[in-house]
């Protein structure tokens, strides 16, 4: 039987995939998800390296809002991201939602980091 980390895992390697084959060399946006937090890194794989990164756990975000785990705070953390990578001269991205749906917090996210001029 398959257990659901390895579901997930299995998603995730997929998702990453797809991103492989389509993703035209622009960095990668990914999302990781906890509990208490939400997270976003600007990765250039070719370059193996991260370009620009934001989360909830910042104070520049935490104490703006009321919560670190709500679509508001993942919004804003997109948003956040999105500012950090143009000022290091990324415009494009792909968006690697992991294993995740693309629905709740990682849809807020991604919403906040595209009003923020990140095109994917």
């Amino acid at each position: 039987m398959v257990t659901a980390s390895e579901r997930f895992t299995r998603r995730r390697r997929r998702t990453r995939y797809a991103l492989r084959q389509r993703g035209g060399g622009r960095p990668r946006l990914s999302v990781f998800r906890s509990n208490r937090y939400i997270y976003a890194q600007v990765i250039d794989d070719a370059a193996g390296r991260t370009v620009a990164a934001a989360s909830s756990l910042e104070p520049a975000v935490k104490t703006e809002l009321t919560s670190t785990a709500d679509k508001a705070a993942a919004k804003r953390v997109g948003a956040l991201l999105a500012e950090r990578a143009r000022s290091a001269g990324v415009d494009a991205v792909v968006f690697d939602r992991g294993g995740y749906m693309y629905h709740g917090r990682v849809r807020a996210l991604a919403e906040g980091a595209r009003e923020g001029g990140l095109e994917f």
